[in-house]
């Protein structure tokens, strides 16, 4: 059966009736939901996948045709001196000339050695590591809302194990000024029941002040736009069905690793690329131009030609100092370099996981032992302060009882907030996050 802290909560409800402005209930869903929505890094993932899916196209691998167009428009003033060899001469000074040109080209790749392929093949899997990146800051953004919530919840149980304990501290005060009045108190016992009521009191409110901090820091993950006042839920469900072996063998859905695939990838497509440049590349090329002069000198006033141009380029490199071949060289050691952080990162997940897993089973088999102690101490101080309101126990007593219900209440909601905790970062390393 999954483990609740309802009866520890029944018990403090039914004992300290909790009076206070009525609130707003922030579900757990609901503070996901929002996130997911306005959390200002699932928006900046969601913005690089964008741009990721924008660059994935054949235009930018530089598959597609190109096409550009160009106009000019010069003018010119000369002045021109010629002797022929005929004895004549031409002389003419200051003549303004004008030359307009125009045209159309586009060209094609039609093989650079695969270079194309293997660039837009990076791209795809630069936008699935992007995917990849955006659904690892989502999954981030849920186990932080996650464990904040229900550190709320954990300082709640603070709350009222503090109000619990100033109730019992003023009940011991209400029955030693009783005593006072029949002579059978001493200033010791007034002064020691004063203290714990003081010192209740002012924990009550530090207490309360954490609380409001940590809902500050929640609604800053879910980028509230004001802030408000609200409650959560009293509940802590803790998943008992993990097993280490599954946990194992669904780490490679892991994010992180899934990126580590990627970039393998990745920088083995940067080889085909590098090494495409030591191919042969062919151009197509195709356009029409069109040329005006006029010239207003010697023998001819009009210069015009136009007309279509097409042709097929190739150019084959021989030798650039090696530069092709280091660049290949340093792409094979980056995918080896990818491979090791690859299988040094599946090392650490394999170890985290087993760690976590040890930390939640232990807490487990914990939780039902803590339990039965907590009601013990509980039904402790019941029959404690029965025997300090007829004499039978001294005020030491109660605060031993006091002090022993404290330490076993604040030990139970620790072990059910560190198993709910250890769930959460154990689903964290599977994706299997979700509410």
């Amino acid at each position: 059966m999954n483990f609740t802290i309802k009866t520890f909560l029944l018990f403090i409800v039914l004992t300290i009736p909790f009076v206070g402005k009525a609130q707003q209930q922030l579900t757990l869903r609901n503070a996901v939901d929002t996130a997911l929505r306005n959390n200002f890094d699932i928006q900046i993932s969601k913005n690089y996948v964008e741009i990721a899916t924008m660059n994935n196209t054949y235009g930018v691998a530089g598959g597609l045709p190109y096409v550009s167009a160009n106009a000019g428009d010069n003018g010119s003033i000369t002045t021109l001196n010629q002797n022929f060899s005929d004895g004549t001469e031409s002389n003419v000074s200051n003549k303004g000339e004008n030359a307009v040109n125009a045209g159309v080209s586009a060209g094609i790749v039609l093989f650079n050695g695969f270079k194309i392929t293997a660039t837009k093949e990076r791209l795809s899997r630069l936008q699935n590591l992007s995917e990849i990146q955006l659904n690892q800051q989502i999954q981030n953004t849920i186990a932080d809302i996650m464990i904040t919530y229900f550190d709320i919840i954990r300082q709640n149980n603070y709350l009222k194990i503090i109000q619990n304990t100033l109730a019992v501290s003023k009940q011991k005060m209400d029955i030693i000024n009783v005593k006072k009045n029949v002579g059978m108190t001493d200033a010791v016992e007034m002064l020691q029941a004063q203290t714990d009521v003081n010192s209740a009191e002012q924990l009550l409110v530090i207490q309360k002040t954490i609380i409001e901090q940590n809902k500050s820091d929640l609604l800053l993950l879910i980028n509230a736009k004001k802030q408000m006042e609200f409650s959560v839920s009293d509940t802590i469900i803790i998943d008992q069905s993990l097993q280490l072996d599954s946990i194992i063998s669904y780490l490679n859905r892991n994010p992180q690793y899934l990126g580590a695939e990627q970039k393998i990838l990745i920088n083995e497509q940067i080889v085909k690329e590098v090494s495409s440049q030591r191919y042969p590349s062919i151009k197509l090329n195709a356009g029409y131009d069109f040329y005006q002069a006029s010239l207003n000198k010697g023998t001819i006033s009009l210069n015009q030609n136009y007309g279509p141009t097409a042709g097929v380029n190739m150019q084959i490199p021989i030798f650039n100092g090696n530069i092709y071949k280091t660049q290949k060289d340093v792409a094979k050691i980056n995918v080896t370099n990818s491979k090791l952080e690859m299988e040094s990162l599946q090392n650490s997940l394999t170890t985290q996981a087993t760690k976590l897993y040890r930390t939640y089973s232990t807490t487990l088999q914990q939780i039902d032992s803590q339990r039965k102690n907590f009601e013990m101490t509980k039904q402790l101080v019941d029959v404690v302060m029965q025997q300090f309101h007829v004499s039978q126990a001294t005020i030491l007593d109660v605060r031993a009882a006091q002090t022993s219900f404290e330490t076993a209440a604040y030990l139970l909601v620790n072990l059910l907030y560190s198993a709910k905790v250890a769930e959460i970062e154990l689903k964290q390393l599977t994706y299997s996050l979700g509410i």
